[in-house]
């Protein structure tokens, strides 16, 4: 058995360690505002400029005096993320359904493997393929001028987030009770109607935590979408003009940066709108999970 010291010692180790993961994001969060809100207190713009301009001319130097307009990237970010959900959501309760209800022996014992492979590849890999297979595959077949676009982007992100949603998914219908199935089948219900009227409500809470999650990793990919979607500061005209995100811009131009230049506080602002999204898809998820308890109490 455990002496009293080693109790303390462990349980001081287990605290330390709780208030680390506490801390360490807070700490983040203050080190991008600090890093950010240079472009508004030391070079003067004003967060209308950044929010709702559309020119982005930022000086990489210390004497300030360029344009600042984010809207471009944060409404690029948005279309691009809306397009890979609308793409990847379907498949994913596809695929959750299949291997839950329909074939869950097959779904376990090969669907589910496959599904997690999707989740060890690098996101390079993803951009890779897209550059080199999708980008072609789609100027040829709606002969364009080039196959970077948005739905190119879209694409990518859809099936680099499709392995998240649908474990998320599968784990969800896979937790409502076994019970709740037969009640319904002993009522005449098919298998449909235990699916679409029993099992997918019950669920729905955390699928919808699972769609969040998708979401929030297609807002924090830069490589793969860069690679596929084009570098244009500019609204995408259709899903296959070209426009440029937010992760996008920071990921090909930070390193290039004069550090403490007009530009680069740029990105850090940015980067902390980021950092914001990320916070509210969290508030969002807890959301949902404490009406999901609610309804169920």
């Amino acid at each position: 058995m455990y002496s009293r010291g080693k109790e303390k010692t462990w349980k001081f180790f287990v605290m330390l360690c709780g208030l680390l993961m506490i801390a360490l994001p807070i700490a983040i969060g203050v080190f991008l505002a600090i890093k950010g809100n240079a472009l508004f207190y030391h070079y003067h713009h004003t967060l209308w400029e950044f929010l709702f301009t559309t020119t982005w001319k930022l000086k990489d130097d210390l004497t300030g005096g360029g344009q600042g307009g984010a809207a471009v990237f944060i409404v690029g970010s948005l279309i691009v993320c809306g397009l890979a959900l609308l793409i990847a959501v379907p498949f994913s309760l596809a695929a959750a359904i299949f291997m839950t209800e329909i074939a869950p022996k097959t779904g376990n014992r090969i669907l589910r493997p496959a599904v997690e492979i999707f989740v060890g590849i690098p996101s390079v890999v993803y951009g890779w393929i897209g550059m080199t297979v999708l980008v072609p595959a789609l100027q040829s077949l709606f002969h364009l001028k080039t196959g970077r676009s948005v739905l190119a982007g879209g694409i990518v992100l859809a099936i680099m987030i499709f392995p998240s949603i649908t474990t998320v998914a599968a784990d969800a219908i896979r937790a409502v009770p076994a019970s709740a199935r037969m009640a319904a089948y002993g009522l005449g219900a098919t298998r449909w109607q235990v699916i679409h009227q029993i099992v997918m409500p019950a669920a729905k809470t955390s699928v919808l935590t699972g769609v969040i999650l998708g979401l929030a990793r297609a807002f924090g990919e830069a490589l793969a979408v860069a690679m596929v979607i084009g570098k244009t500061p500019a609204f995408p005209k259709g899903i296959f003009g070209q426009t440029a995100t937010m992760t996008t811009v920071i990921a090909s131009r930070m390193a290039e940066l004069m550090e403490g230049s007009e530009a680069k506080a740029g990105l850090w602002t940015i980067a902390f709108v980021l950092y914001l999204i990320s916070l509210l898809f969290i508030f969002l998820i807890h959301l949902i999970a404490a009406k999901g308890a609610k309804k169920e109490s």
